[in-house]
């Protein structure tokens, strides 16, 4: 009997996964955690469903390889890849995500957005040629994806120059509209996204402070404000940098206007308070919150 109650159970959890935005709009989450190892959560990842096929994907990080597998998607359905920034619980899965390319039907090249260079970090187009460059790339063999030879398919790089003060418009074709955004993230050149569908509007947050107002206005009036939550409201004064705090975000998300909020990124620090910071944000915040967990489907249009 146990046996047929786990078949059973894996055969529906199989089938909650195909069925993200089968019909409609949707947001899955791919990895609800941050850069740490032991939450049971992949890192940075999340798709944009259209009609059944995962259309953008918004980050990459340790773990999505797999989650995407698992979420059904197509790397031929693909029409953007959306990198907020470069730390690695963002982007470390790309690489493997492009060898991947190899063995699925996808010809066409795959536009890739990214921040431009700040710091001690590359531009996108910098970080790309590090790791494929035929030359003196990490991942030399995988050169193709440079170029589209070798069975690979090209990767096409936008990039965002994160000190425009007003959004910057990229372009996917068909019904979807991208919009890109730099958010401060301490010293780390970062990005936000706004997807608009249908007449629906998906903003993803990227890791950021919250303390750009321009980033709440393009988050005006959101269906669904993904929302990086990977601090506690008594921050130290370097984490506070980085990340927004619960009241924060509840008092952006209310200024706003954002109808559903879906906190993210979450990490140990955050976990450990989450009842707390919870009521934090609710306090500022009066329409629905959830938490996110690795696959879960949301529903936007």
């Amino acid at each position: 009997m146990r046996a047929w109650s786990t078949i059973v159970l894996l055969l529906a959890a199989s089938f909650a996964r195909a069925a993200c935005g089968e019909h409609g709009l949707a947001v899955q989450v791919l990895g609800s955690g941050g850069p740490v190892a032991s939450d049971a959560r992949a890192s940075s990842g999340y798709l944009v469903w259209l009609d059944g096929r995962a259309r953008v994907l918004v980050d990459a990080g340790g773990g999505v390889f797999l989650r995407f597998g698992e979420s059904g998607a197509k790397l031929e359905d693909l029409a953007l890849i959306a990198i907020t920034h470069l730390h690695s619980d963002h982007v470390a899965d790309l690489p493997a995500l492009v060898k991947s390319g190899f063995f699925s039907a996808r010809e066409s090249p795959l536009a890739v957005s990214g921040p431009s260079a700040g710091g001690e970090f590359p531009s996108l187009r910098e970080f790309l040629h590090a790791e494929f460059d035929p030359q003196h790339g990490a991942f030399r063999y995988l050169s193709g994806a440079l170029d589209g030879s070798d069975g690979l398919f090209k990767l096409e790089p936008i990039e965002i120059d994160v000190n425009a003060k007003a959004p910057v418009d990229e372009t996917t074709g068909g019904e979807l509209h991208v919009r890109a955004l730099g958010v401060p993230h301490g010293p780390v050149p970062a990005l936000a996204y706004r997807v608009d569908a249908r007449g629906a509007r998906i903003v993803f947050s990227g890791d950021q402070n919250g303390s750009n107002e321009a980033f709440w206005t393009m988050a005006h009036d959101a269906d669904l404000l993904v929302m990086a939550h990977a601090v506690p409201e008594d921050a130290d004064p370097v984490a506070r940098k980085l990340h927004a705090t619960p009241s924060t975000i509840g008092a952006g998300a209310a200024r706003a206007h954002v109808k559903r909020v879906l906190l993210s990124h979450l990490m140990k620090r955050s976990l450990d308070t989450l009842d707390a910071n919870l009521a934090i944000v609710r306090a500022k915040y009066h329409g629905p919150i959830d938490v996110a967990t690795d696959l879960a489907c949301y529903p936007v249009r």
